[in-house]
C-alpha cells in the first residue's frame, strides 16, 4: 500500500510530489498525458516569481518536472478510471490495475471548454484548436479568428500576430475580461482586429476551416468572417469524469474543498486548475500542492 497518490502531473501535481517525497511518504505520482498539464502549451510565463525576464511555460515545467525527479518523484503513464475513497483506505483503479493508498491529492487539472457549435468537432485539427503555441505556425499569413475575452484568448491573440495576417478577437461583450496589462498589449497590436458583442454560431468549412458564422447580440444580425483557422478559448472544464460521487463539487464541477485543501472525503485532498478558487495560475496551482501535500502527510500521520 502507498501512503500517497497523486492524480496529475502538472505545477499542482509536481509540487505535491516534492512536498510529499521530502516528507518521507512512499509516494507515486499518475499522469495520463506529457507533465507539466496545461501551462506546457503556454508560450510565455511573466507572472511567475523568480524569473524576472520571463519564461516558456514549456521550458518552466520541465525545470518542474527535473527538479521532482531529481528529489525522486516517479512519475507514472497511468490513466486513473475510477476512484473508491470512502473507506480509510482509497482504491485507485487505473488503467494498468488497482492500487490503495492510504490518501489521495487529485491534481487532474482542467481542459478547455468547447464551443458547442457547428463544425467544431468536425474540424478540430482542421483548423480548429484550442492552443495556439501548437498550431499558430500552420497559419502563417493567413487570417484566424480567436473566441473569448480573458487572459488566454487575450495572451494567445497577440502571440498568434507573429505568424497570422490578421487575428481577429471575437467577444461576446463589449469589453475584454483579461487583466489590464494583457489588455493594452493587444489594443497596441495593429494586426490585432477587435469584434465586439458577438458570438460564433458555425464554424463552416468541409475538409478545413474556411469561414465563421457570427451573429452580433445588439443587433441580432448575423454576418460571415472569411476565417483558415479558429482558436477557442472560452473557460476550463474539470478532469473530474473518474471521482467518486462522495467528493462534492460546486455547480460548475470544480472540487469543493476547505483552507487545507481537504474535499468532503478525510484523507483526499485537492490543488490545482480542478479545484473550486477564483483564480486559476500556476502561481496559485503551486501553493495548492505544496499546502495539500502538507495537509496529506499531517493526515497519515494521524491516522497511522
Amino acid at each position: 500500500m502507498e501512503d500517497l497518490i497523486i492524480i496529475g502531473a502538472g505545477p499542482a501535481g509536481l509540487t505535491a510530489g516534492i512536498y510529499a517525497v521530502r516528507a518521507g511518504l512512499k509516494t507515486r505520482l499518475f499522469e495520463k498525458g506529457v507533465p507539466g498539464g496545461q501551462a506546457v502549451n503556454t508560450d510565455f510565463v511573466e507572472n511567475y516569481p523568480g524569473f524576472p525576464e520571463g519564461i516558456s511555460g514549456f521550458e518552466l515545467m520541465d525545470r518542474m518536472r527535473r527538479q521532482a525527479e531529481v528529489l525522486g518523484v516517479m512519475i507514472e503513464n497511468r490513466e486513473v478510471k475510477g476512484l473508491h475513497v470512502s473507506g480509510n483506505i482509497k482504491k485507485i483503479d487505473t488503467d494498468q490495475g488497482e492500487l490503495e493508498s492510504k490518501a489521495v491529492i487529485i491534481a487532474s487539472g482542467s481542459t478547455p471548454r468547447r464551443l458547442g457549435i457547428k463544425g467544431e468537432e468536425e474540424l478540430i485539427g482542421k483548423g480548429v484548436s484550442f492552443c495556439a503555441t501548437c498550431d499558430g505556425p500552420f497559419f502563417r499569413n493567413q487570417e484566424v479568428a480567436v473566441i473569448g475575452g480573458g487572459d488566454s484568448a487575450v495572451q494567445e491573440a497577440i502571440y498568434l500576430t507573429r505568424f497570422a495576417k490578421k487575428v481577429h478577437l471575437i467577444h461576446r461583450r463589449d469589453k475584454l475580461r483579461a487583466t489590464k496589462v494583457l489588455q493594452e498589449r493587444a489594443f497596441k497590436q495593429k494586426g490585432i482586429n477587435f469584434i465586439w458583442n458577438t458570438v460564433p454560431m458555425t464554424i463552416l468549412g468541409k475538409d478545413r476551416v474556411d469561414g465563421l458564422e457570427l451573429k452580433n447580440l445588439k443587433d441580432e444580425t448575423f454576418s460571415c468572417l472569411p476565417v483558415n483557422g479558429v482558436f477557442v478559448f472560452i473557460g476550463l472544464v474539470p478532469n473530474t469524469s473518474f471521482l467518486d460521487s462522495n467528493i462534492k463539487r460546486d455547480e460548475a464541477g470544480f472540487i469543493a474543498t476547505d483552507e487545507r485543501m481537504q474535499t468532503s472525503v478525510p484523507g483526499v485532498y485537492a490543488a490545482g486548475d480542478v479545484r473550486s478558487k477564483r483564480l486559476r495560475q500556476i502561481s496559485t496551482a503551486v501553493g495548492d500542492g505544496a499546502l495539500a501535500s502538507f495537509s496529506a502527510a499531517t493526515y497519515i500521520e494521524e491516522n497511522q
